[in-house]
């Protein structure tokens, strides 16, 4: 008999679910569900462009919505389908994604007394309002934990866990103190389908707490609470109220209670995998294994890459974290990746594109790919640093900002466009560069999101840059076909690596890198390695004059 998994994928904007086919990867129904709160999902306050909360009650809205949505999709798309016939749930989220709770688990906005209280929310991965937290926390593991520090990329950033919390603690204390304790946002997902979001018993997530919590089985767990103490009393005492132990997610987190059995129509007692984060997920459905990079290429980036347990891996500055399971049993998961990509490409078209490309940004994208699709790399005399929104690797500095170097009066938008592709290209290949520097090969990139199945050009830009083939994932759902894989791997029956296998799958089309273009972006490069330094480290002792002299040679170059 057929049997089903079926993802949840919990993103930034909207939740979707997919039910796969274990035995070769066949998407039988998929369901989105728009966040309604705040702006696309996201709650700000005008006087902080740092703060980006969410409303815990469309979760539980988006999960009984897309759930009973995937499964009327998939039995109209297959009438022998049967829910009966689904064997697992996985859940992957955003993170780090925080959420302050009481002692029963239930987020404190759901209570009446915080329900409008913005720091009562959901912390979405993206607020950056920690960022002094963050600098702090660095300061002190540099200090007194260095190790600490090492398995994070040495610094500690304001996306995650601990800097959160201990800015709520100083900025809104009457929150913290009511909060009983905190969890991600991919550990509440499973406990609130398993019926269980006791905070000190629910099943914690490996991936989350060793990328973003700075646990790791070497030192006991979390930070200990000397360390903490040293931050905030209140952080120390509330050590006691997280968890002790955190595990991959080919385990269970719980099974099926009544409750969300009726509210889904799924059979009570269907096994819940442990959750995870969505690019680690996604890396899974893209085939990810020894010397391949998988990149999420959407908004912002995730670069997932893997190696052994059984081999040494030193540990790598810069990246967001080396975590033993966190993307496939037995194998070290590395985490990188960049704050802006989409959003840099978003952030031209809607302020800076004129209308004469066209009358809105989708067609706005369509003239500018047209337009530069002909021109040949350097041309245009332009040069960017991706920095828009920060840099989280390999620098990890959210205080950086974007920069192009290299405009006349003759530049236009489109060019423009392509400096910032091809600078998100630059900022790919430096964070290779470095994961290849301590060892961890990288032979051929698998991307998956919007941008890789709708913009050939920009693909071909990558290719040419990474100097690597660039294939693209069959499923523009993969993170939640990660998801499903590991819902079916934790029913007990099937190995992760046999549904890699079946369900991980990859588009004919295969971007090869075109060997004139790879000459000149190596030109490029240098001067991109210029900025990015001068800029992002301290360390840099050097003259800048003659990069835009040489970038005016290679433009002159490269036009006819």
């Amino acid at each position: 008999m057929p049997k089903y998994s079926i993802g949840l994928d919990f993103g930034t904007n909207s939740c979707r679910s997919v039910i796969i086919d274990i035995a070769d990867g066949n998407e039988l129904g998929t369901t989105v569900f728009d966040y309604p709160s705040g702006d696309l999902g996201i709650l700000t306050d005008p006087s902080d462009p740092n703060v980006a909360r969410q409303n815990p009650q469309d979760y539980i809205d988006g999960l009984e919505f897309v759930i009973t949505g995937s499964l009327e999709k998939a039995k109209s798309n297959n009438p022998e389908f049967d829910s009966s016939d689904v064997i697992g749930i996985g859940v992957d989220t955003t993170g780090s994604t925080p959420i302050p709770v009481d002692e029963s688990g239930t987020p404190l906005s759901l209570s009446p007394e915080f329900k409008d209280n913005l720091n009562a929310m959901v912390w979405l991965w993206k607020d950056h309002t920690a960022h002094a937290e963050a600098a702090e926390i660095t300061s002190k593991a540099k200090a007194l934990r260095p190790q600490y520090l090492a398995k994070c990329g040495g610094t500690y950033s304001s996306e995650w866990w601990w800097s959160k919390i201990l800015h709520l603690k100083r900025c809104a204390p009457e929150v913290f103190e009511a909060a009983h304790s905190f969890v991600e946002h991919c550990d509440y997902i499973p406990a609130l389908l398993a019926g269980n979001t006791d905070p000190l018993s629910m099943k914690r997530s490996v991936c989350a707490a060793g990328h973003k919590a700075m646990y790791s089985q070497e030192w006991g767990g979390l930070p200990d609470k000397e360390f903490l103490e040293q931050l905030d009393p209140k952080l120390s005492d509330l050590r006691d109220r997280l968890f002790n132990e955190a595990i991959s997610s080919e385990n269970v987190a719980g099974n099926l209670c009544s409750e969300w059995a009726k509210r889904t129509s799924l059979s009570e007692g269907t096994p819940i995998a442990v959750g995870a984060f969505d690019c680690h997920m996604g890396a899974v459905a893209c085939g990810v294994k020894e010397g391949v990079l998988t990149k999420i290429l959407g908004t912002s980036t995730c670069d997932i890459a893997v190696m052994p347990n059984s081999k040494e891996l030193d540990d790598i500055p810069g990246v967001c974290g080396i975590v033993d399971g966190s993307v496939l049993p037995g194998h070290y998961g590395i985490e990188a990746g960049q704050s802006a990509v989409g959003d840099i490409f978003l952030w031209l078209v809607n302020n800076l594109v004129p209308d004469s490309y066209g009358t809105n940004s989708d067609d706005k994208f369509v003239k500018m790919e047209e337009l530069m699709s002909g021109s040949s790399p350097g041309s245009s005399g332009l040069l960017a640093l991706d920095w828009n929104n920060g840099n989280r690797t390999v620098l990890v500095d959210v205080r950086l900002s974007g920069l192009i170097l290299g405009q006349t009066l003759q530049t236009k938008a489109h060019e423009i466009y392509r400096a910032y592709i091809e600078a998100t290209a630059f900022g790919a290949l430096t964070i290779i560069n470095r994961i290849e520097e301590y060892g961890v090969p990288i032979n051929e990139v698998v991307t998956t999101g919007g941008l890789a199945v709708k913009n050939h050009t920009l693909m071909q830009i990558y290719a040419d840059v990474l100097n690597r083939p660039l294939k693209v994932a069959i499923s523009d759902q993969t993170c939640a076909v990660g998801a499903a894989v590991f819902g079916a791997s934790c029913s007990g029956d099937y190995e992760i690596a046999q549904l890699q296998e079946n369900c991980s799958k990859v588009r004919e089309e295969i971007y090869i890198p075109n060997p004139d273009n790879v000459s000149v972006y190596k030109e490029l490069y240098c001067l991109y390695l210029e900025l990015h330094d001068s800029f992002g480290t301290e360390e840099w002792q050097g003259n800048l004059s003659g990069v835009m002299k040489e970038l005016i040679g290679i433009r002159e170059s490269q036009r006819p």
